[in-house]
């Protein structure tokens, strides 16, 4: 499932090809021909991104995407090929298209209805004018893991396996801690390093989450190679070598997904 800086990078993506200039908005799979309708033709006011969801503003109402594990959402230029039955939204201009398919959620929303989506959401540390104080009521009460915490998009939001994964090792936390025991000094630092990470996502379009001397230039060592793309620390390493210390990243499961931690790095 993509991660929230790649939903921010698309919300840019949109702004970039279809602000302030009227859309041909159709859905050649059908599942989205009715709400189309009543927006062909209209301009897009804005594109935004909350976690993992994406707004797309035309006129009095918005189109709610939400990828889930299996969108695709991609942009090509004009001209614009014949679509596939397979594409639930096509967005097209004079110059662009973006065709979206597989989507979890795609939906026509007034207003009402995208508050109520934020509301349940938690801060996204891409939003400037989220409060991270709101993660730490519920993180700094809960005995649940803060693995388990990082994940959970109503207490923050945008945050994924990889991510979460990182931002851990960075601080030297121990995955498995409860949420209660983590300091708010700790907290803090945390949500500052994913701003800035996430940040830094968003302008690459990848991952990459290592510091400069631990990249492979500075260490003499071979540059990753996944399809997830950027420089890691422990994210998909199982059983590899820490950068730091030499000892083994371990995996387990942990919230439904694979946790990746160095137990050395992340001491309990």
């Amino acid at each position: 499932m993509p991660e929230g800086h790649t939903i921010h990078r698309l919300a840019q993506d949109h702004t970039e090809r279809f602000a302030a200039r009227p859309v041909r908005v159709s859905s050649p799979q059908g599942r989205f021909a009715e709400s189309a309708a009543l927006l062909d033709g209209r301009a897009m006011e804005s594109a935004e991104a909350h976690g993992k969801h994406l707004f797309l503003e035309l006129g009095d109402a918005w189109i709610h995407i939400h990828l889930g594990l299996f969108g695709k959402l991609g942009f090509g230029p004009a001209p614009v090929p014949p679509a596939t039955d397979t594409v639930r939204l096509r967005l097209r201009n004079e110059e662009h298209y973006a065709d979206l398919r597989g989507p979890t959620a795609c939906a026509l929303i007034g207003e009402g209805e995208k508050k109520a989506i934020h509301a349940r959401l938690g801060p996204d540390p891409l939003r400037a004018t989220d409060d991270p104080d709101r993660a730490w009521a519920r993180i700094s009460r809960s005995r649940t893991t803060v693995a388990a915490l990082l994940m959970d998009q109503k207490v923050v939001a945008g945050v994924g396996n990889v991510y979460r994964a990182e931002v851990l090792f960075r601080h030297g936390i121990d995955p498995y801690r409860p949420g209660k025991d983590v300091t708010r000094a700790e907290w803090d630092a945390m949500w500052a390093d994913l701003a800035a990470l996430m940040r830094q996502g968003v302008r690459d379009n990848r991952i990459d989450t290592v510091r400069d001397e631990h990249l492979p230039e500075a260490m003499g060592r071979p540059p990753r190679v996944d399809d997830h793309g950027g420089e890691v620390y422990v994210y998909r390493r199982a059983n590899m070598p820490c950068h730091i210390c030499g000892g083994e990243i371990r995996t387990a499961g942990l919230a439904a997904r694979n946790l990746f931690w160095c137990p050395t790095c992340q001491a309990r």
